[in-house]
């Protein structure tokens, strides 16, 4: 009873970091409107999708099942982004429950409860939770592989290499990087089949991986129809990329790899490295030294959890090789351009492992104590001497496993993202959208972007939702504008890449010589400026 009351409070807590204040939490730009663009045209005109959001490591896309994951929030809600959003905190709450059964299922109650908690509060978590993105959904997916994975091998039940498939075919949707994942999951797969001994055990074990590849053959048919009709440019543009290295760094291979290490084990924790260097490298040592110690033979760890531990290990370790050759983009930290989702799905597996840890500090206080009492004090000892030295030994582990969680917990009550995103999110998309609308009147709309890489579904989406469906204008923001009305989005973020400053000399620059005049002009959000500009 005590322990169910223990999980429904950390995710009540989990629930309130996430869900409180969620309209405006989360930002709302070009990804979250081309995603609802998408979700829109799924669910109001039964356009399904071949591919998913373009990516930003290269000329192709995630995967298309993204999309039909958020389309019963987009259906019942009428394309409303604040349901999706709704969404994705639900599974943010539900990847935790999914942890803790998981760090319990391998190293006991104390193990899911410091999981659990971890997970639920960690500053990263919840600004993954509380806006529209195809990362923001790997937490409960690769929860959800692990878990199967390890609940298929230690059940010896072989359905469970379905689900885990499953789990892993979502992940790597939501994130070609996701893919990673499927090596860990495939490999304890292949060991659980090699320990099973040949007869129908093995059999049921590899019948099952055949059903997840059917899954993943079938998840891809959207993909496939795509490729047949564009003379595979998604897999050219894949190709390219992998043999390009992963794009352009000047970083060795050894730094990259050391930097991509100590993103891929602090970030859950103490999230992106340059904001507290000196908490991320204790964090990354703490997952270090957890591995180590419990996956030896350390006091009291069962072999199911030194199983377990490898398992991380390994799975870690190819993680931190894999990104340090495929996205190379992480030996870079740029601010407002952030990349550590590209590693998302291996933060169950550390918040998992420091669980253990942990919990094996607390045991070890517990054994401790019994070693005491089983060996004699001197001869001229009083008669508590042993009892006093076992609770001095079990309040220095107890008390320690106590300090680490309250210190890793503090340290992301603190650092919780704002009650109101640094543009506005959603509702300040919508007011500008109503802006523009009330320049324009009844005139068409016509969008444009500075710098003209970056999409205008940012405001496309809001626009549409008042009714008012925009043309882009990516090909030449400057041609004549007929009758319409051209309103320019400038972000002062690609200044550099513009060539001049937004909120003026750039976007005048952009429509001189067309025969417009500038009708309004206001920063929609901190560095986003919006032109009206209309004929005459």
């Amino acid at each position: 009873m005590l322990e169910r009351i223990g999980l429904l409070a950390i995710l009540a807590v989990a629930t309130i970091l996430r869900f409180v204040d969620l309209p405006t939490r989360g930002t709302f730009d070009a990804d979250q409107g081309h995603d609802m663009l998408v979700l829109h045209d799924l669910v109001a005109r039964g356009q399904i999708p071949l591919l998913g959001p373009p990516t930003s490591i290269g000329d192709f896309h995630h995967g298309v099942l993204y999309y039909f994951l958020l389309a019963p929030a987009a259906w019942l809600s009428g394309s409303d982004p604040l349901a999706v959003t709704a969404e994705i905190a639900l599974a943010g709450v539900l990847a935790v429950a999914v942890v803790w059964w998981l760090a319990r299922s391998i190293g006991g109650p104390v193990a899911g409860f410091v999981a659990a908690l971890l997970l639920a509060v960690s500053a990263s978590a919840v600004d993954e939770s509380t806006f529209i993105w195809n990362p923001n959904l790997i937490a409960l997916t690769s929860a959800v592989a692990l878990a199967a994975a390890w609940r298929a091998w230690s059940s010896g039940r072989a359905a469970w290499w379905i689900v885990a498939g499953a789990g892993a075919i979502a992940t790597m949707h939501c994130h070609v990087l996701g893919s990673i994942l499927l090596v860990p999951i495939g490999g304890l797969l292949l060991a659980d089949a090699r320990r099973r001994g040949p007869g129908a055990e093995r059999r049921a074990v590899l019948r099952a991986g055949g059903w997840a590849v059917l899954l993943l053959v079938l998840s891809y048919v959207p993909l496939a129809i795509h490729e047949l009709g564009s003379d595979f440019s998604e897999t050219r543009a894949a190709l390219a990329f992998v043999a390009g290295g992963g794009g352009p760094t000047g970083v060795s291979l050894p730094v990259r790899f050391g930097i991509v290490a100590w993103r891929v084990l602090a970030w859950p924790l103490t999230g992106l490295i340059t904001d507290a260097p000196a908490a991320a490298m204790l964090a990354t040592v703490l997952v270090v030294v957890s591995l180590g110690w419990r996956a030896n033979k350390a006091s009291g760890a069962t072999n199911a959890e030194r199983t377990a531990v490898r398992w991380f290990a390994l799975s870690l370790a190819w993680t931190v090789v894999a990104l340090t050759v495929a996205a190379s983009g992480l030996a870079e930290v740029v601010r407002g351009l952030p990349n550590d989702h590209y590693h998302a799905f291996a933060d169950p597996i550390v918040f998992v492992v420091v669980g253990l840890g942990i919990a094996g500090l607390a045991r070890s206080a517990g054994r401790a104590r019994s070693a005491g009492e089983s060996r004699p004090g001197p001869a001229n000892a009083a008669p508590d001497h042993v009892g006093r030295r076992a609770l001095g030994s079990t309040g220095i582990g107890v008390w320690a496993a106590i300090g680490l969680t309250v210190a890793i917990a503090g340290f992301n009550l603190t650092r919780q993202p704002p009650a109101v995103a640094f543009d506005g999110g959603w509702p300040a998309a919508e007011l500008a959208a109503g802006r523009i609308v009330l320049a324009a009147g009844e005139r068409p709309i016509r969008l444009a972007s500075l710098p003209t890489f970056k999409s205008t579904e940012a405001m496309a989406f809001p626009l549409l939702r008042l009714g008012r469906p925009a043309e882009t204008l990516a090909a030449n923001p400057a041609q004549p504008p007929g009758d319409g009305a051209t309103v320019i989005l400038c972000d002062a973020l690609f200044t550099f890449a513009i060539g001049a400053d937004c909120g003026g000399p750039a976007e005048d620059a952009t429509v001189a010589g067309t025969g417009v005049s500038l009708a309004d002009r206001f920063e929609a959000a901190p560095g986003r400026w919006v032109s009206i500009y209309l004929p005459g």
